[in-house]
């Protein structure tokens, strides 16, 4: 298992990771299988969207931040439940295809962080499962 470390600047957004994981991907010289990406934190997520327009990064955050106030009558003390909820909703992983040494995305996607209760510094844990 392979870890990084990426850091936050904003209580909520979405950091593109897309390029850390390819450079994993060079520097370990995996070709063919499968990278599973997991985020071991209860206020962060990973997903897969677009990444060509950082509008659409900043759309999901306003949707989700729209659907699950920050103040909405929570019991959890800490103050930071609707980070807890997002990242439920969102989820904890992402399974990438690689082939020849490449991640597989669609022409505009992108591999996020979903920052929820930031900034932190954050983890991302990957396993790699070859052919």
């Amino acid at each position: 298992m392979e870890t990084f470390e990426v850091h936050t600047s904003r209580r909520e957004e979405l950091l593109r990771v897309t390029s850390a994981l390819q450079e994993l991907v060079d520097a370990k010289g995996w070709r063919d299988g499968a990278l599973v990406v997991y985020c071991p934190h209860t206020t962060a997520a990973l997903t897969i969207n677009e990444a060509a327009d950082p509008d659409v990064a900043a759309d999901l955050v306003m949707a989700l931040s729209r659907l699950l106030p920050r103040e909405a009558g929570y019991k959890h003390v800490e103050g930071n439940s609707d980070s807890h909820v997002k990242t439920t909703l969102v989820g904890p992983s992402q399974m990438l295809i690689v082939s020849g040494g490449r991640i597989q995305l669609g022409t505009w996607q992108g591999v996020f962080l979903c920052e929820w209760d930031g900034p932190r510094n954050r983890k991302i844990w990957a396993q790699w499962l070859g052919q």
